[in-house]
């Protein structure tokens, strides 16, 4: 009776530690930011990849911002972080989602990665 009541109190411990969690990549065009160029020509080359996140809390499925708000900031941060300068652009942008959720607390993270390019002429 003993091992049977330590085996309970085991498993109870771990299910009051565990969490879920989940992932989602998103590769269509979801940004709002279209230019139209060219490609015909070499005329340009990678320099770096780059990426932003934005989080937020939700409790019991209330709190935080919106999941597209979420998005928009992350892809602010990535913006922030490229450093553009002169003649580089974003290409490439895709989006991934990111969820861990315990019991009534769910912490959402969006990821937006992107190519830093430049033109050369």
């Amino acid at each position: 009776m003993k091992l049977f009541k330590a085996v309970i109190a085991v498993v109870a411990a771990s299910l009051l530690v565990a969490s879920c969690g989940m992932s989602t990549n998103y590769t269509q065009n979801l940004n709002l930011n279209q230019t139209e160029v060219v490609l015909s020509k070499a005329n340009f080359h990678v320099v770096k990849q780059v990426v932003g996140e934005a989080s937020a809390t939700y409790w019991f499925g209330f709190g935080g911002i919106s999941p597209k708000s979420l998005q928009g900031n992350a892809v602010a941060d990535m913006i922030k972080n490229a450093n553009l300068t002169g003649s580089q652009a974003i290409i490439n942008v895709t989006f991934k989602r990111s969820d861990k959720v315990i019991f009534i607390v769910d912490n959402t993270t969006w990821y937006a990665e992107g190519t830093v390019i430049q033109f050369d002429e």
